[in-house]
C-alpha cells in the first residue's frame, strides 16, 4: 500500500510540473475564454507510435506496485506500472521523436487483461509543441484494435475530447516490450 500511496504521489508531482510548465498568463486564458464563445471546433487526426519497454538498462516503463496475487494471477490483477514512453513518427525506435506519453497503467481485470490507464501524451515538435492530450480509461491490452477516451489536454488541446484506436504493432511475450500505434482524433477549439 505504500508503495501505492508513493507511485500516486509521484504521479500527481509529475502532472503538477508539467501543468506548471505549460500554463500561459493569465490575461492570456483571459483573453482566450472570451474568444471562446465564437471560436470553432477544430478536429486534429494524429497518427504516431508508442514505445513501451520494459526491459533493458534504461527501461522506459517500470513496476512500481504490485498485489499479494498479482504473481498467481493469468492477468497479472493489482500490476501497476509506471511509464516515460517515447512517441515516434514511425515504428522503429529511431523514428522521429515527436513527443512522450507520460502516466501509468495497471492491471485491473481478472478474467482477462484489462488496463486502466491514465496518460499525458506530451508534444515535442511541429504545431503542437507543448501541448497535451489526456487519456483516462480502460485498455484491453490483448486485442487486436482498442480504443480509448481523450478527457483533456493543454495548449492548442484545451477542452480536447475524441479517441485514440489503437493497435499493438510488435509485442514481445517475453520482455512485455511493445510499440503500439495510435491514431487519434481530437475535437478542440
Amino acid at each position: 500500500m505504500a508503495k501505492l500511496a508513493l507511485v500516486l504521489l509521484l504521479f500527481s508531482g509529475m502532472v503538477m510540473q508539467l501543468v506548471h510548465s505549460t500554463i500561459e498568463d493569465p490575461k492570456e486564458v483571459d483573453e482566450w475564454f472570451q474568444k471562446l464563445q465564437h471560436a470553432k471546433e477544430k478536429v486534429s487526426q494524429l497518427h504516431f507510435y508508442y514505445h513501451d519497454i520494459l526491459s533493458g538498462k534504461n527501461p522506459s516503463a517500470v513496476e512500481v506496485a504490485e498485489a499479494s496475487i498479482t504473481k498467481k494471477s493469468p492477468t497479472l490483477f493489482g500490476l501497476v506500472n509506471i511509464f516515460d514512453d517515447p512517441l515516434t513518427e514511425g515504428p522503429e525506435p529511431t523514428s522521429k521523436l515527436v513527443g512522450r506519453a507520460q502516466g501509468l497503467y495497471g492491471s485491473a481485470g481478472q478474467q482477462e487483461v484489462g488496463l486502466l490507464q491514465a496518460m499525458n501524451l506530451v508534444f515535442t515538435t511541429g504545431k503542437f509543441n507543448g501541448s497535451s492530450l489526456t487519456f483516462l480509461g480502460r485498455n484491453p491490452a490483448l486485442q487486436p484494435l482498442r480504443e480509448l477516451p481523450i478527457i483533456g489536454g493543454t495548449g492548442v488541446f484545451r477542452l480536447a475530447r475524441g479517441f485514440a484506436i489503437v493497435k499493438t504493432h510488435w509485442f514481445n511475450s517475453t520482455t512485455g516490450d511493445a510499440i503500439v500505434e495510435y491514431h487519434v482524433v481530437a475535437i478542440h477549439y
